[in-house]
């Protein structure tokens, strides 16, 4: 992106804990470090990618910037159409609940995150009655405009979600997060749960509704072919820390740290005769309620040396636009 451009979204130092408690006195006896210290910006109208094995922090993250859970310390900064940044952190119950139409969520599974005893008209609808932002007069025309423009049948609008396929459950989901009209919308594994012919159909409603609403989107994902054909950059987490970040075709062609490496080179080749020669990686990825000291990737790193052990590398802008959290790519 163009860094004369100004962010959208700042998010600086932002970390969430869970406190694990047990006993009759509900004593903490550890702590899972879920997101630690991620500091990230967002431009308006990109699509940023957010990767990493399953475990490493991505949908907790993209749920902490919407603060659906509380941040245990860090700041959320974020700037609406006239220019004001409000500090997000800061709201309280009421300001938070003015603030949602701003930034939305697109969650994973389109057969769980639907109320299956409201029509899909009351599934839409729902941020509006929640909000108040419209009277109940204006809803019926927004309903049907916010369908129209996700593909779904406006005569469908009184079926429940039950009689829909998963594809047609999503675009239904997408529908309410986007009939707020929001300028930030967090896609959290919106296909992950579909078949492989229908995530296509999602991908590029995704992104003609970003060119027709101007939105911008964090996109979570673990598949990086569906991360490289939707994303213009991409963040790399690795158990709640960000490792790398680039523009995606960067990235994809000279990644710096060699957790990205590993997970480029698992990626399946389109032509079947093409041998995948996957880089190993020694173990599973640690546990967050016991991270590794310095570098968290340095107990599977083929590279690991005794820096790496002891000092936690910074994130560092190592190439233009690329920045890395690497002491071997920063030397």
């Amino acid at each position: 992106m163009d860094s004369k451009q100004t962010p959208l979204l700042r998010v600086g130092q932002l970390t969430k804990e869970f406190p694990i408690r047990q006993g009759w006195m509900a004593r903490t006896v550890a702590t899972v470090h879920a997101v630690d210290r991620v500091s990230l910006e967002v431009y308006p109208g990109e699509t940023l990618g957010l990767v990493g094995e399953s475990g490493s922090g991505k949908t907790t993250l993209g749920r902490t910037i919407l603060r659906a859970v509380e941040p245990t310390s860090g700041s959320i900064r974020f700037r609406i159409a006239d220019g004001e940044e409000v500090d997000v952190t800061g709201l309280d119950k009421n300001g938070l609940r003015g603030f949602r139409r701003h930034m939305q969520m697109i969650f994973q599974d389109p057969y769980s995150s639907l109320n299956p005893r409201m029509t899909v008209r009351e599934i839409i609808a729902e941020p509006l009655v929640a909000t108040g932002r419209i009277e109940p007069s204006g809803r019926e025309e927004r309903v049907r405009e916010v369908a129209q423009s996700c593909r779904i049948n406006v005569d469908y609008l009184r079926r429940y979600p039950h009689a829909f396929s998963g594809g047609e459950r999503q675009r239904i989901g997408i529908a309410r997060a986007l009939v707020l009209h929001p300028e930030f919308v967090v896609c959290d594994e919106p296909v992950s749960a579909l078949d492989v012919s229908i995530q296509a159909e999602i991908l590029n409603l995704l992104a003609d509704l970003q060119k027709k609403f101007g939105l911008t989107y964090l996109f979570i994902a673990h598949d990086l072919s569906v991360v490289e054909h939707i994303c213009d950059r991409i963040a790399v987490m690795y158990l709640g820390r960000l490792v790398e970040s680039a523009p995606t075709t960067l990235l994809f062609e000279r990644p710096m740290h060699p957790y990205t490496e590993a997970l480029l080179s698992a990626i399946p080749a389109a032509d079947p005769d093409e041998v995948m020669r996957p880089l190993p990686l020694s173990g599973e990825i640690p546990s967050p309620i016991n991270p590794p000291s310095g570098c968290t990737f340095h107990p599977r790193c083929p590279h690991a040396e005794e820096v790496c052990r002891t000092t936690a590398p910074a994130l560092t802008e190592a190439a233009p636009a690329h920045w890395v959290a690497c002491h071997r790519a920063v030397r």
